[in-house]
């Protein structure tokens, strides 16, 4: 580990050649199947991290207003439930809304480490940075990696609370989703908790207008992808030619973003060796992001080795927090 401040230590588990190996390997992949597609945490650069804390800004976004109303108002149950010294956070971008649980285990006089675990290493360097200003005291970790990949890094002792907010675990697919949460049943130790943050399922129209605002910020976001892909391999990317699409799978109960080629064209990635054709209205499918049944919440806990210890919903009922223990 490498000191960054007196009570900050960042571990690198995901360097810039790693994160360049794994792009390659997603892109190579992704990019010669049918249909195309990319995994969303290729977003995530430095500037995605900008775009998408201003998505969370926008008034179509109401994920995170409701999380936080739901955070603001069941905080100290969740510290006075879990008694956590410990506060981990998976995919904590800025950790804008990390700071609630912070104030409440601080306030309930239990907290005595935080733990933040992203792949955005200059995002992360500077939060938790700020973690460590704001909260003296505070022993504060920053890991650069993978959350399904390096949750087994997770720093052991003490109570832990794991937080995955802001409906994050929506971006998996039901597969992808049960290993997760197999792993990180297994993560964790007798007196430990995960909190889960989901989208509950809505009008369709309040679901793809989230993702499709009218000022463009998701649209840029979207294409930010093709941004990185051009950067890290060389890539002749024209984001310009690609139209953001959002709309709603019924059948899998999530919204699915992709890119949509305006023309025939021929992209070439020097850095894969790849020189990949897109038919006009041929569409790289970017994200999707599950929203979720109470019930179903509860069953894929259940089924992951959880036992679903308190359910919160905001007073509109349209997201919800799920506290789980190992069963």
């Amino acid at each position: 580990m490498r000191r960054l401040a007196p009570t900050v230590d960042v571990e690198v588990l995901l360097t810039s050649e790693d994160r360049r190996q794994a792009l390659l390997h997603d892109v190579a992949t992704g990019l010669t199947r049918t249909p195309k597609d990319l995994p969303p945490k290729w977003f995530y650069d430095e500037r995605g991290s900008e775009l998408f804390a201003e998505i969370t800004r926008l008034p179509e976004y109401y994920l995170t207003r409701r999380e936080r109303a739901i955070l603001a108002e069941r905080v100290h149950e969740i510290a006075a439930d879990t008694r956590a010294d410990t506060l981990v956070e998976l995919g904590s971008g800025t950790s804008e809304k990390t700071r609630f649980l912070l104030d409440g285990l601080g306030a309930a006089g239990v907290l005595r480490r935080f733990v933040a675990l992203d792949v955005s290493e200059a995002t992360l360097r500077e939060s938790a940075a700020r973690i460590a200003g704001e909260y003296p005291g505070v022993m504060v970790t920053a890991i650069v990696g993978d959350f399904d990949r390096h949750l087994g890094a997770i720093p052991p002792g003490g109570r832990r609370l794991i937080a995955f907010l802001g409906s994050s675990i929506g971006n998996f697919g039901p597969v992808e989703r049960s290993r997760f949460l197999a792993t990180a049943q297994a993560t964790l130790e007798e007196g430990d908790a995960l909190l889960v943050g989901v989208d509950l399922v809505k009008e369709p129209e309040r679901l793809v207008a989230a993702y499709d605002d009218r000022s463009g910020v998701t649209a840029e976001f979207n294409r930010n992808v093709l941004r990185v892909v051009n950067r890290e391999l060389g890539a002749d990317f024209r984001p310009e030619c690609f139209d953001h699409v959002a709309r709603w799978d019924a059948a899998g109960e999530w919204v699915e973003l992709a890119l949509r080629s305006r023309v025939d064209q021929r992209v070439r990635i020097p850095g894969a060796g790849l020189t990949v054709e897109f038919a006009r209205g041929e569409e790289l499918r970017t994200e999707i992001s599950a929203k979720f049944r109470p019930e179903g919440v509860r069953a894929e806990l259940a089924a992951a080795g959880f036992e679903p210890a308190r359910f919160w919903t905001d007073a509109q009922d349209d997201f919800a927090l799920a506290l789980a223990v190992p069963a």
